[in-house]
This record gives structure tokens, sequence and C-alpha cells, in this order.
């Protein structure tokens, strides 16, 4: 068995290396490019549309100046409930009309967009094209590195296989800011670098 995940990683590192050709010592992966591009031209629109920008303004609206432990313990929650498969939060996110939208905006990516979710000003999630594993993004890097450093950049993560799916895979994320510029949320998009 181990010999076999040896074997599929050696083939997922040589897919790579064919996809993306080798890359000198400090600079950045080609991917990173690609993910970037796609992102900026098609994912951004989407997401400076009316139902994504308002759903956003109300949530910030509605938690005001949430506590960090506030904000752990409905983490914990929703962790909780997605393990224990009791749904109660997930569904009341999903039910959103800005869920519903990310979840088209997925469908008509041809498999391109895995997942799709976007945050408030905390990195907590306002809505989602499918289950996430959590509810608080405040304490990872797809928003300690966008919008915690005031960042307009798109963050690209690493690239790495999904085991269940085959897909070569890396998430982009960025700041969503409203009309005068000011930073409201992040957008994350998990990408499918094959399907581009």
């Amino acid at each position: 068995m181990a010999c076999w995940g040896k074997i599929r990683t050696a083939a997922a590192f040589g897919l790579i290396c064919c996809l993306f050709p080798y890359t000198p010592v400090g600079a950045e992966p080609a991917y990173i490019g690609v993910v970037r591009d796609y992102v900026e031209k098609l994912v951004r629109p989407m997401v400076e549309a009316p139902v994504v920008m308002k759903a956003i303004e109300e949530q910030n609206a509605k938690f005001g100046d949430v506590s960090e432990m506030d904000m752990r313990v409905l983490d914990e929650t929703y962790r909780a409930e997605v393990a224990q498969g009791d749904f109660q939060m997930v569904k009341a996110l999903m039910a959103k009309s800005i869920s519903h939208y990310l979840k088209s905006k997925q469908d008509d990516s041809q498999g391109a967009i895995i997942e799709f979710f976007v945050t408030d000003r905390y990195g907590l999630n306002v809505g989602q094209s499918t289950i996430t594993t959590d509810y608080w993004q405040g304490d990872e890097d797809k928003f300690l590195k966008t919008f915690a450093l005031g960042s307009q950049d798109i963050y690209v993560g690493r690239a790495e296989r999904d085991e269940s799916t085959q897909h070569l895979e890396t998430q982009a994320s960025f700041v969503v800011t409203d009309e005068k510029g000011k930073p409201i949320g992040t957008a994350t998009v998990t990408i499918a670098i094959d399907a581009l």
C-alpha cells in the first residue's frame, strides 16, 4: 500500500512537471500565473455582483464587533455539526441567495471551480457553494495573506492532488471591497488546475 502511495505521488509530481515546466529557484510556479489570470478575469467579476456585496455588507452589520471567542465558538459548532452530520448551520448557509448564486457559478465553470465561498471582514463564511470544512477562515492563509495584510493581490496556495477526485487543485483568495474601495470581506475559490 505504501508503495502504491509513492507511485501516485511520483505520478502527480511528473504531471506537475509536464504541465508546469522547471521553475528557477525563487520564481513562482507557472500555474500561479494561470490561476491568477483566471481569477482576475472571471472570478472577481462574479464576486462584484450585487447579491454577493449585499450579503457581505449585511453580515458585517449583523456581527458588528464580534469577539474572537465568539468566532471560535461558531467555528467549533459548525465543525461539530459537519462531523456529526447534523447540518443546521450548513443548511442555513446553503439556503441563502448568495450560496445559490455561488453554486450556479461553480456549476457554470465547466469543472474549473470546485468550491467557492465568501467571508465577511472577520473571515466568517457568508455564502458557500459546497459544504466547507470550517466556518471561520480568519486564522488561515487565505485570510491572513489577503484581508489581514490589506493586500489587493490574489493569494494562490500550493497545488495539491485531491485523492478523491484526482484533480490537481489550488485555492485562490482575494479581498472584496465595496464601491468606495473599503475592504469588506474575502472570496476564495478552489480551482481544478487541469480544467483551466
